[in-house]
């Protein structure tokens, strides 16, 4: 039976007027650390607003958002460690994990909520777990370009040995893909479980959606019964039963 709770989360009206709430809150962020010097991760929240952004844009219709919530863990984070920072209390290095996680969330929610992929528990955890890595890796390649190129100090600072350097690096894999395991497990137990209905989208977007399923589904018929694809299609479909 749907309760409040639901009706709240699935508004489409309600969900798009807090996404893009959040999506300006980020923006303010990226603004604020551009502001202070902090240009790296400036940029670092101006992508989480683009990729936010990606779906109304696809759609052309500002109603076609991400679900608030996603867009939530990815603005805290950013906000705790612009503050963490600027009050000099820490370096964020939390924050930045939880940030990395988050941004392979947003990914990972956009593909099973606009697109006809599905994935499995087990595939959907790995997924989020890999993706974070790979942007974890990703920030590490920008950071240290940056250093080489124009003398900066993200992370080759000086003094320091570059043992020690890299021995940090190592432990932000290692934070970050716990964080990632986190962000996995959020991901199949409430967006890929709770938030897969499309009733937080517009009509016109989600039949559109229902036309891309339809059309892959048809491929998938076409395919042979005991193929990898129609099998693992198949499981989902009895996980979401």
């Amino acid at each position: 039976m749907e309760t409040e709770l639901d009706r709240f989360v699935e508004d489409e009206r309600l969900n798009a007027g807090l996404a893009w709430l959040l999506v300006g809150f980020v923006l303010v962020v990226a603004a604020g650390n551009a502001a202070i010097g902090e240009l790296l991760w400036g940029g670092f929240a101006a992508t989480v607003a683009v990729l936010a952004l990606v779906p109304p844009a696809r759609f052309r219709t500002p109603l076609a958002m991400l679900p608030w919530e996603v867009l939530a863990l990815a603005a805290f984070p950013l906000l705790g460690r612009t503050f963490t920072v600027l009050a000099g209390v820490g370096t964020g290095a939390l924050a930045t994990y939880l940030a990395v996680a988050a941004l392979a969330l947003i990914v990972a929610v956009y593909l099973h909520a606009f697109t006809s992929v599905r994935m499995n528990a087990a595939f959907a955890v790995l997924f989020v777990v890999v993706t974070t890595m790979a942007a974890a890796g990703v920030w590490a390649v920008v950071r240290f370009g940056l250093d080489t190129l124009f003398g900066t100090a993200f992370l080759l600072e000086p003094g320091i040995d570059e043992h020690v350097v890299e021995r940090n690096v190592m432990l932000e894999f290692v934070y970050s893909t716990v964080a990632g395991l986190g962000a996995g497990l959020v991901f199949d137990r409430y967006f890929r479980r709770r938030r897969a209905s499309r009733e937080h989208l517009p009509e016109a977007v989600a039949s559109e959606l229902r036309a891309e399923d339809e059309s892959f589904e048809g491929y998938l018929a076409e395919r042979p019964a005991e193929s990898p694809l129609a099998e693992a299609r198949g499981q989902d479909r009895g996980e979401d039963r």
